[in-house]
């Protein structure tokens, strides 16, 4: 705003031309008229064409006096100038301060932010830690009681296996036992029958003898 205002203040000032009627000819009017009327024209052509020559050089130099200033006017706003520029100066000082402050500023929030997604980080950690933890000390409970019910079914096998083997080995015991009298009772009988037939064959080698005895003293 203050850049503006300077601006509209020295760049719609003004300035003082002469005045048409102060201004002096920079040439002499009487003696080109004499001139133009040596080479011909009459008196109130020549004073025409000096009077046009007069208004040209009027018109060139308000063209020229347009683009041009005073020293005093140069010097004003060249002071206006300086001030806009110390202004501008100061402007940039504190646009600088400024920024600098909304950039610590910043740092200071993100640093904040940074802490709290930091210990944000390490919560989310422990916990996940902590469920690891207890998953896993869960999962040794779970394999723990799997082995110990396994074992105890094991033991139960083993238990029912050791029964069966005794009660086979008994029945095996028994039927060997069994087995051994048939063999002595089949044994003792096999003694008998062979005794018995012994007796029977004696009986029958002493019959025959007696009955072959008895005919040989019978054709005797």
């Amino acid at each position: 705003w203050a850049a503006t205002a300077a601006r509209k203040t020295y760049d719609v000032r003004k300035v003082e031309i002469t005045p048409l009627e102060q201004r002096k000819v920079t040439f002499d009017t009487h003696a080109l008229v004499q001139d133009l009327e040596a080479h011909g024209f009459g008196k109130e052509q020549a004073e025409t064409i000096v009077s046009a020559l007069i208004t040209l050089s009027n018109v060139s130099l308000d063209t020229v006096y347009k683009d041009m200033v005073t020293q005093a006017q140069q010097e004003i706003t060249l002071q206006q100038i300086m001030a806009h520029l110390d202004s501008i100066r100061k402007d940039m000082v504190i646009l600088e301060k400024s920024e600098f402050a909304n950039l610590r500023a910043e740092n200071e929030k993100m640093k904040i932010e940074l802490d709290q997604v930091k210990q944000q980080l390490m919560n989310e950690t422990g916990k996940i830690r902590a469920d690891s933890k207890l998953d896993i000390n869960l999962e040794r409970s779970r394999v723990t009681d799997m082995f110990t019910d396994q074992e105890r079914k094991l033991m139960e096998a083993t238990t029912e296996f050791h029964k069966k083997d005794s009660s086979t080995n008994s029945v095996i015991s028994e039927i060997s036992n069994k087995i051994d009298t048939e063999i002595a009772s089949l044994k003792t009988l096999m003694e008998s029958n062979k005794l018995d037939t012994i007796r029977y064959l004696a009986a029958s080698v002493f019959t025959c003898l007696a009955i072959a005895l008895g005919f040989y003293r019978f054709w005797k």
